[in-house]
């Protein structure tokens, strides 16, 4: 046991939380408007601690939602029981501070940000020894910036990797080591959502309806164009993420997310963003410019969504079904193959019903949970009756437009056998009625299009379909 005379001090992002909290208020004022990201570039010129004090005083955090220590907090609830006087020193602004302090109780002090101190590195290690005297304090800190605090502390105490408890030891004898391990490519693949590729095998789709899968060039266009479609959907769902923190805490799955767990660094989701953005753009510049507009305007659509849109009733799942549908125009681009005018009706139709399928799905969780509305969302569960309606209707309308496409003259030129597409009419119409079924009775993925890559009788309705468009050619 530490001698109960000697303060120990904790510090807040990063140790106490597994967050970042001037990242994570810049992304909740960013979400709120995003030209207030102009107005802190203008404040960062005034120094970081100004630009804390301005983002602190028109945000909110909810801080019992935030991701803490649970090791770290059971150590400093026992030092406590031993009488030892606990402070909170953090670089982070005092506003967000002191609510923590509240929210634990077992803080004595805080030492914080303010308008025009900024509390970190050299400036935290001179503050302490200040106030508590050379040597005359713990300190728990965990990153590199933490070095001159343990220098001038009795004892360091480390939360993080190996490499950050190396450099506590070149400059105190005395480290307690509370190991993090984490893997950082794991995370980050599952961050970006990289399951969710499948969805742009819709790319595809024009290429297999226009017979021209045996064209190496085109078989190469379209391939280029499904990775710069997977680096901008996996960027647009990091930012999604980072920007839904509080909505995602508050869900039973969702906060289990890397960035909403704090598992992955907020400032890392950033840097990672933007290079999947500038990956995205080289690809697509490989590609005919009209593939490009394409791309910015699912980038755009993507970004709205995020921001905005997904909060509207219906229109959101309107905005899924577009989105859904502009990865089969891109495909059509990119191939320079012209899409007819049935293919973007029954695209539109089918996505529109699966769209429903997602958001009923999400209803049906709630209500299971005994909840009502839908965080972040413009729904309520006694929607659920009205979603089916309208799903089921899409749904079933666009195998109906399959149905008068396979009796008009554009089948008789472009197939050999023809008949055989009433094969693919029965499987859709099958797997529809499966998909809002497995919906119905609680047992739907959140998301449709993951869940039949995942399921094998989807699975393999999906690979019956293709086999079918193949045989008619």
């Amino acid at each position: 046991m530490a001698q109960a005379s000697v303060p120990l001090c904790v510090d807040l992002d990063g140790t106490l939380t597994s967050t970042d909290l001037l990242v994570e208020s810049f992304l909740v004022l960013v979400k709120r408007n995003p030209l207030y990201a102009l107005f802190c570039i203008g404040w960062l010129f005034r120094g970081k601690a100004y630009l804390k004090e301005q983002i602190a005083q028109r945000v909110a955090i909810d801080v019992t939602l935030l991701p803490y220590n649970a090791r770290l907090i059971e150590y400093l609830r026992e030092e406590r029981s031993y009488g030892r006087d606990l402070y909170l020193c953090t670089a982070a602004n005092r506003k967000f501070a002191e609510q923590i302090a509240l929210h634990f109780g077992f803080f004595k002090g805080i030492l914080a940000s303010n308008e025009v101190f900024n509390l970190s590195g050299n400036n935290k290690a001179s503050t302490l020894s200040e106030e508590f005297g050379p040597r005359g304090f713990d300190y728990c800190g965990n990153a590199l910036s933490d070095v001159p605090v343990w220098k001038q502390c009795r004892r360091a105490i480390v939360v993080g990797t190996r490499p950050i408890a190396e450099a506590a030891e070149l400059v105190n004898q005395k480290v307690v080591f509370f190991e993090e391990r984490r893997s950082l490519v794991g995370l980050t693949v599952r961050e970006m959502r990289v399951y969710q590729w499948v969805k742009n095998l819709l790319i595809f789709v024009p290429l297999l309806a226009s017979h021209r899968f045996t064209e190496p060039d085109t078989v190469k266009a379209e391939s280029i164009a499904f990775f710069s479609f997977c680096f901008c959907a996996s960027a647009v769902y990091l930012l999604n993420d980072m920007l839904d923190l509080d909505a995602d805490r508050r869900h039973v799955n969702k906060r289990n997310r890397p960035f909403a767990s704090g598992q992955l660094s907020l400032a890392f989701g950033m840097f990672l963003g933007a290079v999947l953005i500038v990956a995205s753009a080289g690809f697509a510049l490989l590609l005919q410019p009209m593939f490009q507009l394409v791309l910015a305007g699912y980038f755009a659509t993507t970004l709205a969504y995020s921001l905005s849109l997904k909060r509207f009733m219906l229109i959101d799942v309107f905005v899924l079904a577009a989105l859904y549908t502009a990865r089969v125009v891109a495909g059509g681009t990119a191939g320079d193959i012209p899409l007819s005018d049935w293919l973007i009706m029954f695209s539109i139709l089918i996505f529109l019903s699966l769209a429903m399928v997602k958001r009923y799905a999400e209803l049906d969780a709630l209500l299971r949970e005994a909840k009502v509305c839908a965080v972040g969302r413009g729904y309520v569960t006694q929607d659920m009756a009205i979603l089916r309606s309208f799903g089921t209707a899409s749904g079933y309308v666009a195998v109906l437009v399959l149905a008068l496409y396979m009796n008009s003259s554009d089948v008789r030129l472009l197939y050999r056998h023809p008949h055989a597409l009433w094969l693919l009419f029965g499987l859709l119409l099958f797997w529809i009625s499966r998909v809002w079924m497995l919906a119905f009775r609680g047992e739907m993925h959140d998301d449709p299009i993951v869940f039949t890559m995942r399921n094998r009788l989807s699975l393999l309705v999906v690979c019956l379909c293709v086999a079918t468009v193949v045989a008619a050619s």
